[in-house]
């Protein structure tokens, strides 16, 4: 899987070669489906792959969906065999642009930005728009932000007997530090 990664990383980024990056690779990303008076539906990615095109606002990330860790093992071999289909599907992905993007007006104060793209999950490609809280300091870039995706939109389809148990809105988090290549 990780040569997977290592294939995928220099393809996704390659429009990256020239500019000014900052990339980290334990980036953080976790989604929620909880629903009230049941288990929580939580999981986290901390092996996230993100670059920042300092020069033009373009961000790009990637993760291994197996990447995705619960707290119980049973919720994560579900998750990755018939939600996800891992074997089928082992990646995910989000290409996109930081709007109005400005490494100059960047400080240790977290400001807002907008961050538009199209992630790819589940072979299924949707557009996206969250709101990112973006700062720097000691010459590292802080982004943090999350959107809700649905997993309908994505195809992934909910069993009869768990549709009460899982939300169909998913909060999506991520936060990354990200350091000059």
């Amino acid at each position: 899987m990780k040569k997977l990664i290592l294939l995928a990383v220099p393809l996704l980024f390659t429009h990256f070669i020239s500019a000014q990056k900052y990339m980290t690779k334990t980036g953080k990303v976790s989604f929620e489906a909880s629903v009230p008076l049941f288990e929580d539906v939580f999981a986290q990615d901390d092996n996230n792959v993100a670059v920042i095109n300092t020069d033009n606002g373009d961000f790009a990330s990637v993760s291994v969906v197996k990447n995705f860790h619960f707290k119980t093992k049973l919720m994560e071999e579900h998750f990755n065999e018939s939600y996800a289909e891992t074997g089928k599907y082992p990646k995910t992905t989000f290409k996109g642009k930081i709007v109005n993007f400005d490494k100059s007006r960047l400080s240790a104060n977290p400001q807002k930005y907008t961050v538009q793209g199209t992630l790819n999950f589940h072979g299924v490609e949707k557009a996206y728009t969250s709101t990112a809280t973006i700062s720097a300091k000691d010459g590292k870039i802080y982004m943090a932000g999350g959107f809700v995706a649905k997993a309908a939109d994505h195809k992934v389809t909910i069993p009869k007997m768990v549709t009460k148990k899982v939300a169909e809105s998913v909060n999506v988090q991520y936060n990354y530090v990200l350091v000059k290549q």
